[in-house]
C-alpha cells in the first residue's frame, strides 16, 4: 500500500463522516497559516507523511493546502525552532493536524532517539542498523527516520535478504541442512546470514557455505571469542550480533570487531518527539 492510501485510511479513521468541531467553527472558505514548533531538541523526519496528511484534508474539502519545510529531514532542530509551514484552507488544516503531528512526532522521536543512542555509543567497528520490528505497514517511514538520525537499515523485509533464523533450523533439522537448501533456492548474488547462539553452530554455519553469521543474545565475551574464531578461520565472513542492544552495550562491545550491530530498540524504544501546531492567523 502507497503512502497516500495509508494515509488516506488513516484520515478516515479519524475523520468518519465529518468533523463535528472544526465544521461548526469555521466557514467553508476560511483560509488560516499555522506553524509546526519543535517543544523540544529533536532531529527531524517524516515531512513527507505530514505533507500528505494535510494534502489528503485539502482532498477531502476541495481545497488546498500548501506545506513548506523549514527543517529538512535529518536535520536538527533546538527547541522552539518552526520545522514547518502551513497555509490555505482552515477546516483541512485543523482536519488534518492530528494525523500530520502523530507521524511526524513518531518519526522525529525515532530519528532523535538514533542519533542520541549514537552519540553515547561513539567510533565503532561495526554499522549500527535496525530491524523488522517496526509498526506495521509504517515501516518504510521508520526505517527512514532511522537513516535520518544517522543509523542504517537491515533488510526491509523477508523478500529482499536470507537470514536464516533459529526456528527455521529448528524446522529442518540442522544449521549445515538448512543453509544447504537455501543455497540451493536463491541465486549466487545472495548471501546468506545464519542466526547462532554459540561457537559450535557459528562453526556448523561457516563450513556449510553461510556469507555471515548473526550472533544472537551472546555475553560479550561470547562475542569476542566468536569474532576471533571468524577472523582466524573464516575471514571473508561477515558478523552481525543482536540482542538487548542499548547505548551502554554498544559502547562496551564498540572495539569487538564486529560489522553490524542491529537494534530493535531503534523503534521500538523510541519515544514519539513533542511538537505543536499554532494557528497564525
Amino acid at each position: 500500500m502507497d503512502l497516500h492510501a495509508r494515509i488516506r485510511a488513516a484520515l478516515a479513521e479519524d475523520l468518519g463522516p465529518g468533523d463535528l468541531t472544526t465544521e461548526a467553527c469555521l466557514d467553508a472558505g476560511a483560509i488560516t497559516s499555522a506553524t509546526i514548533v519543535a517543544k523540544q531538541d529533536v532531529v527531524v523526519s517524516g515531512h513527507a507523511a505530514a505533507r500528505a496528511a494535510f494534502e489528503a484534508a485539502a482532498a477531502h474539502y476541495a481545497g488546498f493546502l500548501s506545506y513548506q519545510v523549514e527543517v529538512a529531514d535529518g536535520g536538527t532542530a533546538p527547541r522552539g525552532t518552526v520545522i514547518a509551514r502551513i497555509h490555505g484552507h482552515a477546516r483541512a488544516l485543523l482536519v488534518g493536524e492530528r494525523l500530520a503531528l502523530n507521524l511526524l512526532m513518531r518519526m522525529c522521536g525515532i530519528a532523535t532517539h538514533v542519533r542520541d543512542t549514537l552519540a553515547v555509543v561513539g567510533p565503532a567497528t561495526f554499522r549500527a542498523v535496525d530491524t523488522r520490528k517496526t509498526t506495521p505497514l509504517w515501516r518504510d517511514l521508520e526505517k527512514a527516520a532511522v537513516r535520518d538520525g544517522g543509523g542504517h537499515n537491515h533488510r526491509f523485509g523477508l523478500f529482499d535478504g536470507v537470514l536464516i533464523k533459529d526456528n527455521h533450523i529448528a524446522a529442518v533439522g540442522s544449521i549445515g541442512e538448512t543453509v544447504a537448501r537455501v543455497r540451493d533456492a536463491v541465486h549466487h548474488l545472495v548471501r546468506i546470514e545464519v542466526e547462532v547462539s554459540d561457537e559450535a553452530g557459528l562453526v556448523e554455519a561457516l563450513e556449510a557455505g553461510a556469507d555471515g553469521v548473526l550472533l544472537d543474545n551472546m555475553t560479550d565475551a561470547a562475542m569476542a571469542a566468536a569474532v576471533r574464531v571468524v577472523q582466524e578461520r573464516f575471514p571473508r565472513a561477515f558478523v552481525e550480533a543482536s540482542g538487548n542492544m542499548d547505548a551502554a552495550r554498544m559502547k562496551a562491545i564498540a572495539a569487538l570487531g564486529l560489522d553490524v550491530v542491529s537494534v530493535g530498540g531503534f523503534v521500538h524504544q523510541a519515544r514519539w518527539a513533542d511538537l505543536s501546531l499554532r494557528v497564525s492567523s
